[in-house]
């Protein structure tokens, strides 16, 4: 199997069966974007205490690009700190313009690594990590 088969399956299997799908029923944070381009929506639900992300759910409709970096994204996030989270949303923006990023133990997020090859959906893949960035703002900006 090559990198680019395995990269695709690891794909679909956060699309088939993503990670934290759902939402919270209390007061968590609530983020919602779009992608207008494409249709792709995200809602994204954060719980923050003492600067660490607790807890990251999200729901939406989109492209598998767009559900699978959701997935990744709330399992790469929970339990890090706000500083480490924005550190990991910046990584990817270098992963989507073709330069190297470091995830840590967390390697499913290489998989979106090919999508750069395609400009149209690098939007899908960094939608739900904008939503993290306006979740982080609007929390800090509460504080």
């Amino acid at each position: 199997m090559n990198l680019d088969d395995l990269y695709r399956r690891v794909i679909m299997d956060h699309y088939k069966n993503p990670r934290n799908r759902g939402s919270f029923e209390d007061d968590a944070l609530k983020i919602e974007l779009n992608n207008p381009t494409c249709g792709d929506r995200i809602t994204l639900q954060l719980k923050v205490e003492d600067g660490v992300v607790q807890d990251a759910r999200f729901s939406g409709e989109g492209c598998s690009i767009s559900m699978s970096s959701a997935s990744m994204m709330t399992e790469a996030v929970k339990g890090q700190t706000i500083a480490h989270a924005l550190e990991m949303a910046d990584s990817f923006s270098s992963l989507m313009k073709g330069e190297e990023a470091d995830f840590g133990d967390y390697e499913d997020i290489e998989a979106l690594s090919g999508v750069n090859k395609f400009p149209a959906r690098i939007k899908c893949a960094t939608l739900a990590w904008n939503a993290l960035r306006k979740g982080i703002d609007t929390k800090e900006a509460q504080q």
